[in-house]
């Protein structure tokens, strides 16, 4: 998928890119590649390939909640990597609000300087573990009307560190392939402790065909304060 085939994509959603957008995925590019060779933060370098499974990817969420395409909607992006899915939306998006938050600092820094070499507004980029970002005092606990995060863990695991950050009548917008209905069977008991419940499974694919599962999981009360545990508890004794 080249730029143009990735614009026309998107067209087919109604998603007209102006040419400031489509220079700052190009740069968006080219600035992943340059620090890859000395940073590991994708496994993916060609350039049709980052196109389509990272930033097409990306945006499928907004295929599934149409919301993040219109609203001014404050997002949450845990874990977030080389910035996805949450750069991707914001570059197509921007009257959306995006926090990223992340526990390593070198990839911290490299977000921080991709934001503002993009000239993207209305980013903020944050060193920090999610189990303490999120805790019962912190000033970001349900603040947020989205969280998401991509390929970060199994869905049980996943609510831990994501649905603290969301007001009631928010949403965590989970990313899962083809396991996407055993993680949700295994995370039911968790969505519930955490003050949430399933919403809508929405299928996507990738314009090669390769599926995706986009669950929206609804926030419908305040998470018990006792979540998230401690640092490294959600992942070693999960919900």
């Amino acid at each position: 998928m080249n730029p143009e085939e990735f614009a026309a994509a998107l067209r087919e959603h109604n998603v007209e890119l102006n040419a400031q957008q489509l220079a700052q995925y190009q740069q968006y590019y080219e600035r992943l590649v340059a620090v890859n060779e000395h940073m590991n933060l994708t496994a993916i370098t060609e350039r049709d390939e980052v196109y389509m499974k990272h930033f097409y990817d990306s945006l499928t969420l907004a295929w599934a909640y149409p919301a993040l395409q219109t609203e001014e909607l404050h997002m949450i992006d845990v874990g977030a990597g080389a910035g996805f899915p949450s750069l991707p939306l914001k570059i197509a998006f921007p009257q959306l609000q995006i926090t990223i938050i992340d526990a390593l600092n070198k990839r911290i820094n490299f977000l921080r300087d991709l934001v503002k070499e993009l000239g993207l507004e209305g980013v903020t980029v944050e060193h920090a573990r999610a189990e303490e970002f999120g805790n019962k005092n912190a000033p970001a606990r349900e603040q947020y009307d989205v969280a998401t995060a991509r390929a970060l863990a199994r869905l049980n695991i996943l609510g831990e560190l994501t649905l603290p950050f969301v007001k009631v009548g928010g949403v965590l917008l989970a990313m899962k392939g083809s396991a996407a209905d055993e993680e949700l069977q295994e995370a039911k008991k968790a969505i519930t402790t955490l003050g949430a419940k399933i919403g809508d499974q929405i299928d996507v694919s990738l314009p090669n065909g390769d599926p995706r599962s986009v669950i929206v999981i609804e926030k419908v009360k305040n998470t018990p304060k006792k979540y998230p545990r401690k640092p490294g508890d959600p992942v070693r004794k999960p919900l």
